[in-house]
């Protein structure tokens, strides 16, 4: 029997990416109980220390599956409705009318109409999605700041909204991540990083994943390399960063061999029960914070394929780092890959984007991983 697994084509894949422009990247595919890891580049720049499959990584909003399904654990247990108005859990968060049009659904599914926060938080990107007229300054303003969430929920929520609430396209926003991590803490009584810590990321068994105690990473990792389009030239490490920035809408570090356990273990029906799965994988189309369309579920996002092969994962940034990870639905065949840039693509005179030979090498990459 052929190995589904093909070990040359996904090393070659993966140094391919490096060879394109990204310092270093690992990932790990599996197929049933097969399993490849890889990695390709260095972890330092400045020493050459050398990435491995088994670092410790940031991963962005990959942390909203496991807030998602901590939200639908605690709507199995009957303390939320998952078409519940938030405003009767945090009338002091989303008051009045918007408080009682605004469901839980609405925030785990980008439907709600709540404006992104970060432009606030950050003043240096005010111009965003106006790439050409942001700037990277506040990040290195905010590398240390400690961010308060009730605070960054309210310049989301005074904003000008995206939208009314349940209309789609939605618009995806931490602002809705931030209100459901208020909601954990509301109905449980513990903070949202320890109810997502025992009820998925125990429950999954995972050892090296977990929500940061301070602005570093512990254990093996990589440093992080954020390019800003071009204007951090060369680009900056922002490995040791405060992430109360986005909390538990993106805080948490993992690692590739992790994800690939949790994505299975919750394809398999074992991290929410099966209709809070089928919950999570109905989509709505959601403008993404690239300006793309996607459909995306509770948490969730599809990826099709040759022969309509459903995948469902998330990918994720942060300053620096990127990830993602996606299983087919079945939970046979599963990729998780992190690499250690970020925002590589300058732009052209209009401000849009260049194609860059890291996103054609990472679409192969992926190919291949996910579909042989």
């Amino acid at each position: 029997m052929k190995n589904p697994l093909d070990t040359a084509a996904l090393e070659a894949a993966v140094e391919s990416v490096h060879r394109a422009g990204v310092p270093g990247l690992f990932a790990e595919v599996r197929e049933g109980d097969l399993v490849w890891r890889g990695a390709a580049g260095v972890a330092d720049l400045t020493t050459g220390r050398p990435v491995t499959a088994g670092m410790r990584h940031r991963v962005g909003s990959i942390t909203k599956t496991f807030t998602a399904a901590a939200v639908l654990r605690q709507v199995e247990a009957g303390r939320i409705g998952l078409d519940a108005p938030v405003g009767r859990y945090l009338p002091a968060l989303v008051p009045g009318a918007r408080g009682d049009a605004i469901t839980v659904r609405m925030l785990l599914n980008h439907t709600s109409g709540l404006a992104e926060y970060l432009p606030y938080a950050y003043p240096s990107l005010k111009a965003y999605p106006a790439i050409a007229d942001t700037g990277p300054e506040s990040m290195d303003d905010h590398r240390f700041t400690r961010f308060d969430p009730v605070e960054l929920i309210a310049m989301g929520v005074s904003a000008p909204a995206f939208g009314s609430p349940g209309g789609t396209p939605g618009v995806y926003s931490n602002t809705n991540y931030l209100l459901l991590a208020q909601l954990l803490e509301h109905v449980t009584g513990a903070s949202a990083e320890r109810c997502i810590t025992e009820s998925v990321i125990e429950r999954a068994g995972l050892r090296d994943t977990g929500f940061p105690s301070g602005p570093h990473v512990d254990g093996p990792h990589s440093r992080l390399y954020e390019a800003w389009f071009g204007m951090i030239d060369p680009p900056r490490d922002y490995s040791v960063f405060d992430m109360s920035w986005v909390g538990p809408s993106a805080s948490l570090i993992s690692t590739v061999s992790d994800l690939n356990d949790f994505y299975g273990l919750l394809s398999a029906g074992e991290i929410v029960g099966p209709s809070s799965l089928a919950e999570m994988r109905r989509t709505v189309p959601v403008v993404s914070q690239e300006l793309r369309t996607i459909e995306y579920g509770l948490g969730l996002h599809p990826m099709e394929g040759p022969g309509q092969d459903a995948f469902w994962g998330h990918g994720g940034t942060v300053w620096g780092g990127g990830a993602l990870a996606m299983t087919r639905a079945d939970g046979g065949r599963r990729l998780a890959v992190a690499v250690n840039t970020q925002r590589w693509n300058r732009l052209d005179s209009s401000g849009v984007p260049r194609p860059h030979p890291i996103d054609e090498a990472l679409a192969a990459l992926y190919r291949v991983a996910l579909y042989g």
